[in-house]
């Protein structure tokens, strides 16, 4: 899997956001999700809301991924 397709899957499933995925040895992966819906939420919904965009590909083709999951204004600080 190429970090490019769990880009694409992330900002198709969470639509206005923007993702940065990088992962060389393509398992393990390593995201920035930018995402004005993560508003209100904990980390734990907001990385759930991630997963759910990935479905199935978590713990298949995806072995691992760190997520760092932000607000726009969270970024903007950041």
């Amino acid at each position: 899997m190429h970090p490019e397709q769990i880009q694409t899957l992330i900002e198709q499933g969470l639509p206005g956001a923007r993702a940065e995925v990088s992962g060389p040895d393509g398992v393990h992966f390593e995201a920035r999700v930018i995402c004005a819906a993560f508003a209100g939420q904990l980390p734990l919904a907001r990385h759930r809301m991630v997963y759910a965009a990935l479905g199935e590909l978590m713990g298949g083709a995806i072995h691992a991924l760190s997520l760092k999951t932000l607000t726009p204004e969270e970024a903007a600080r950041a």
